[in-house]
Formats: C-alpha cells, structure tokens, sequence
C-alpha cells in the first residue's frame, strides 16, 4: 500500500513539475570556490571537479542506483551511455538533476 501511495505521490509530482526535468545548461567552468565539488554535464560526458576520492552515483528518478564511478583525480571525466530520460548524479553533497535525450 505504501508503495503505490508513493508511487502515486512521484507521479503527481512529476506531472505538476514537467519541466524541472531539462538538462541543466553547460557550464564553462567549475564553481569559482576553490574546495567546492561540482558537476558539468555536456551530452553523454560527465565532468566531476574537486571530489578526489569520492564516488559518483547516478540514479533513475525511481530511486534505482544505476551506475557508480570512483573519482580518482580532482578532475574526473567520465563518458556515460544512458538511456533517454532523467536522471540524478550525486557525489559528496553535490545533488543534480539531468536529462538524457
């Protein structure tokens, strides 16, 4: 029963926030703040900077882990073959939302 409550609760969500689903835009360049982590995002390549020895975890919007990378460097790029939809990336305490199209 929780579960479809829950399910019901996403789906309500997501019809009343169509658009928080986009692609964030590309940026240029990392956050100015030195120490902070940050993502870029650019088609199927993902840039992940100051994170050195953390994880990157990429979700579905249902919750499911789909892919894990270790971030071995402070400048990590990654090439990621994803399905078309949206996704969570999360590494540290960095949350994003993405869409894959």
């Amino acid at each position: 029963m929780a579960r479809k409550t829950l399910l019901l609760i996403l789906t309500a969500f997501l019809l009343n926030n169509a658009g928080v689903c986009w692609a964030q835009e590309e940026k240029t360049e990392p956050e100015t703040e030195l120490s902070a982590t940050s993502i870029v995002v650019k088609g199927n390549t993902l840039s992940v900077y100051n994170a050195n020895g953390s994880t990157l975890e990429i979700f579905s919007l249902t919750g499911t882990k789909v892919s894990e990378f270790k971030i071995d460097s402070n400048e990590k790029t990654i090439n990621v073959s994803l399905k078309k939809g949206c996704y969570i990336l999360k590494v540290n305490k960095v949350v994003r939302k993405i869409s894959i199209r």
